[in-house]
This record gives structure tokens, C-alpha cells and sequence, in this order.
């Protein structure tokens, strides 16, 4: 039999003893989050749950959770909104409606989160994320004058959102749906990752520019089985940190996993998804795209970028994507004249799918793409309908490869693969609800596999 020694069982039996649950609510002792961090100092297990259908205004500067009130590795304190009449609590308003300052170790569940006023006097931040191991899951996020969540450039570290929606935010060009940064000085080797959610619409003032949908400055991003729609300018922006905010060039290489995502630009801007830099801070970084569905919903006679490669960069590498635009016109699919490589232009994929008659960027580029399939038509189930999964006579079906091996000279530290959930499609999914991914031989390219559509929708999707 194994023993929990003795000093650790007693640890444990005094943590346990100390954890509480705490009421937040109009009628309760402490009537908002506010009130709460004043009179408590929390600890790692205890349990906030704040009543819902209840709108807080929560005044300016906003909510601010500090260093007393965080948690403990693996021993988080969690805020959870509690549903009443189905509605979430509602946190509204602000400078920051909440921010996350040095209270490390915390899981953010089951809020609406929302700005007031307009670009120039509303909300900065809906979420500020200043802080390290953070989780905002089960949250709806929207009508940010300016960012949705921002990560701050100094004593940040992980954070995970998942499950989540985050819709309408952005403006002015500089902000963004979501814009996250790490530290990497105080918190070397923090994640980003963004998965299971549904992100959209970065402007908030139809009269303004927006920004990007997602702009991500971490160590390492991990974009895993999101619906992506509707960037005024790219859905993924990934590159390195800004020298001007306290972390110097060359810290940390920044690299980006991206997989088993739907990108669907809608916008009359000219790139999807941008890669190194910004002009302001470089990644010299390695990015990994694999097993994503890439759409251009527009038909205008452009010709679109989908890879737009900047600034400071080692590799790109793209495996068993579906690329797609409508109208018939081409896309660029990738564009590396602004790339500066590190060591030399180092582009490779194989098994992708990308509509007839793509061009690069210089023409010279790829060292590598094999395995190419072109053609006018995808084979979609319903694109009307937003179904992006292979429908029963796609050319995606079974063409994708099992094996996605960087070569050794730039190998991708513990990349994703196989895919083993499909993406929300286009609509936030309840935590825990990802539908499972399952290749019947060869993968599917792209975001979805059929088969497993088959088996969990019914007749519907059968082949």
C-alpha cells in the first residue's frame, strides 16, 4: 500500500480546513468582488461564487484582485459565476472592468464581462491579465471599447482561455479582441493558449479601424480547435515582445503552434494571419500550422495573403490545412519579401489542400511543399450553413499525412498532433463539450474529420 507521508497528509488536512466558499451577490455579505478583496484575503482552494442575473457596475477604476488574494501552484482560487434564470453575473464598466494584478493562481469561470462609452472615454481593458497562471473559462466577453484582454508587457505569465467567447472588441488600429504579452524575465517559459472558443468581430466602432482578432506577444502560443471570424485587420497576429515594454530582444525565441482551427477572414484587409513582427518587437520565431480550415468569405477581386511573414523569423511549416477562398480570384499564399530569416528563408509543408492557381511571394520561396492539392472547390458540407467539414465527396477526405516531423534543424518543442476535438462552429460550446476527433485511416485536412461527424450528428453527415 502506498503512504502519503505523514507532514504532507497534515499540509493537505490544514489546506482543505482552510479553504472557504464565499457568497458574492446583492443580498449577500459582500454585495460585489469589490467588497470582497477589501475584507478577505483569499487563499488557494477557496471557492467565490457570485450570483447571476445581477448586472454589477463595478465604477472606476474597476475590480482589482492584487498579490493577497491569489492562489498557489496546482491549488487555485476560483471565482465562478453562478447562473440564476440561465444568465451569468454581469461585470460591467470601468477602466479595466477586472484585473488580475500579481494575484497569481486563479480560475475565472462563468462571468459576462463588458465595457461602457465609446474609444475615447469607455473601458480600456475588459480583462487585464497582469499576472501568472491565470484560467478564464465559460466567460462572454464583449463591446470592449478597446481591447477584450489584454496581457500586460511586465509580470505576466500563463494564461488559458478557453471556452469562451469573446466578440466586438477592438478599435483604433493598437487594440485588439485579444492581446496577450508574457514576461519573460519574471515568468520564463509561460504559455498563451486560446482554445475551444469562439472569437469575432475586432471593431468596436463601425465608424473606426479595428484591430487584429488575436496579437500575441507570449513565449509560446498554443491555438488549439477555435472559430476564428472576423478581423478589421488579421485573425492571428503572432510575434515577439516589445523591447519598449521592459523585456529586451533576444530573451526567449517566441514560437506558435497553431491547430485544428477554423480562420474565416471576412474584412476587405489584405492578410490573414501575420508572422515575426509588427515593426516593434520580432519573434525570430517557429511557426507550426497544422490541420486548419483557412477561408477567405469575400469575393471581391483581391488577392489576399494568407501568410504574411515579417521582421525577425527562423521557419514556417503547415501540414494537412484546407486553404480557400471564394470568388475567383487566387490568393498569395505566402508573402516573405518583408521576412528577415534568421538563418536563411526556411518555408515547408505537405498535404494541404489550397484553391488553384496560389502564388508566392517571392516565387522562389518554398524549400519544401510536397504533396499539394489544388483545385475551385473544397467539397464543403454546407458553406451557406458555415459547415466546414468535408462533405461526402470532398477531395479532404483521407488525404492528409499521420506524420508531421519538422526537420531536425528547427524541430517544434512538443507540437499537437493528431487533433483530437473538433472546433465550436461558429457559437460558444459549454466547457467539456468539444466533439472528439477520430481519423478513419488517412486524416482529413483541415479542422474536421467526417467520420466523426457521421457517428455523433447522425444521418445528416453520413457518407
Amino acid at each position: 500500500m502506498n503512504r502519503i507521508p505523514s507532514a504532507l497528509l497534515l499540509a493537505l488536512l490544514a489546506a482543505g480546513a482552510q479553504a472557504a466558499t464565499y457568497p458574492v451577490g446583492p443580498t449577500r455579505a459582500h454585495a460585489t468582488l469589490t467588497q470582497l478583496f477589501a475584507a478577505v484575503d483569499l487563499q488557494g482552494g477557496d471557492i467565490v461564487e457570485v450570483d447571476g442575473d445581477v448586472v454589477y457596475d463595478v465604477g472606476t477604476p474597476g475590480i482589482v484582485m492584487g498579490a493577497a488574494d491569489g492562489g498557489q501552484a496546482g491549488n487555485p482560487v476560483i471565482l465562478r459565476g453562478i447562473r440564476v434564470n440561465g444568465q451569468r453575473p454581469h461585470l460591467r464598466g470601468g477602466t479595466n472592468t477586472i484585473e488580475f494584478r500579481l494575484s497569481d493562481h486563479v480560475v475565472f469561470e462563468g462571468f459576462e464581462v463588458s465595457g461602457t462609452g465609446n474609444t475615447s472615454t469607455g473601458t480600456f481593458r475588459c480583462i487585464y491579465h497582469h499576472a501568472d497562471d491565470i484560467t478564464i473559462r465559460d466567460a462572454y466577453i464583449h463591446d470592449c471599447p478597446r481591447h477584450g484582454i489584454l496581457g500586460a508587457d511586465n509580470d505576466s505569465g500563463s494564461l488559458l482561455v478557453e471556452y469562451s467567447e469573446v466578440f466586438n472588441a477592438g478599435s483604433g488600429g493598437s487594440n485588439h479582441a485579444i492581446y496577450m504579452a508574457t514576461d519573460e524575465v519574471a515568468h520564463p517559459g509561460s504559455v498563451f493558449r486560446l482554445q475551444y472558443s469562439y472569437v469575432h468581430d475586432s471593431q468596436f466602432d463601425a465608424g473606426l479601424q479595428g484591430g487584429n482578432l488575436i496579437k500575441s506577444r507570449a513565449e509560446r502560443n498554443e491555438i488549439y480547435y477555435n472559430w476564428l471570424e472576423g478581423a478589421y485587420y488579421h485573425e492571428l497576429e503572432l510575434i515577439g515582445p516589445d523591447p519598449s515594454g521592459g523585456v529586451p530582444e533576444g530573451q526567449a525565441r517566441e514560437d506558435s503552434d497553431v491547430v485544428g482551427n477554423v480562420i474565416l477572414h471576412t474584412a476587405d484587409f489584405g492578410s490573414m494571419m501575420r508572422f515575426g513582427g509588427d515593426a516593434t518587437g520580432q519573434s525570430n520565431g517557429r511557426y507550426r500550422v497544422v490541420n486548419n480550415t483557412i477561408v477567405r468569405r469575400n469575393a471581391n477581386n483581391d488577392t489576399p495573403t494568407v501568410f504574411r511573414l515579417f521582421d525577425g523569423i527562423e521557419s514556417l511549416e503547415f501540414h494537412n490545412n484546407v486553404i480557400w477562398r471564394e470568388g475567383s480570384s487566387s490568393l498569395t499564399l505566402v508573402r516573405a519579401v518583408e521576412a528577415v530569416w534568421t538563418q536563411g528563408a526556411r518555408v515547408t509543408g505537405s498535404n494541404n489542400w489550397i484553391k488553384s492557381g496560389f502564388v508566392l511571394n517571392p516565387s522562389n520561396l518554398p524549400n519544401s511543399i510536397s504533396g499539394t492539392f489544388s483545385g475551385s472547390d473544397p467539397g464543403f458540407a454546407d458553406l451557406a450553413g458555415y459547415n466546414l467539414a468535408p462533405g461526402p465527396a470532398s477531395p479532404l477526405l483521407d488525404a492528409g499525412t499521420n506524420s508531421t516531423v519538422t526537420a531536425p534543424d528547427y524541430h517544434f518543442a512538443n507540437p499537437l498532433f493528431p487533433p483530437i476535438r473538433h472546433p465550436p462552429q461558429r457559437a460558444p460550446i459549454a466547457p467539456g463539450t468539444a466533439a472528439i476527433r477520430v481519423a478513419n485511416g488517412a486524416i482529413d485536412l483541415g479542422a474536421y474529420e467526417r467520420i466523426d461527424l457521421a457517428i455523433l450528428f447522425g444521418d445528416g453527415f453520413e457518407e
